[in-house]
């Protein structure tokens, strides 16, 4: 069973960043496609960034973050990357990363939280 864990969040004020890293105890991104996941209380589940697993192509950001936040991984340190610039109080959620390989079920992290204060 592939581990996924995050780690990275914390508290920042308005305006701040943090990274949030997601590391696997395999090498499932360098085979999936990836994501980060966000969920703030009262509200649905939303993607954040994804990236397929061949690079191919420019990754996916949802427009609330878009020109803020920026996804990467190192296949090399099984490691991937959220950057995450210019934070709002509205980016305040629980962050989660998503390993989907082409077969089997995708894996995810246990999530870490991200608060954003004004």
């Amino acid at each position: 069973q592939v581990q996924l864990v995050e780690s990275g969040g914390g508290v920042v004020q308005t305006g701040g960043s943090l990274r949030l890293s997601c590391a696997a105890s395999t090498n499932i991104f360098s085979i999936s496609n990836v994501a980060w996941y966000r969920q703030a209380p009262g509200n649905d589940r939303e993607i954040v960034a994804g990236m397929n697993y061949g690079g191919v192509g420019t990754p996916y950001y949802a427009d609330s973050v878009k020109g803020r936040f920026t996804m990467s991984r190192d296949h090399a340190k099984n490691t991937m990357y959220l950057q995450m610039d210019n934070l709002k109080p509205s980016d305040t959620a629980m962050y989660v990363c998503v390993a989907a390989p082409p077969t089997g079920s995708p894996s995810m992290g246990r999530g870490i939280q991200v608060t954003v204060t004004s």
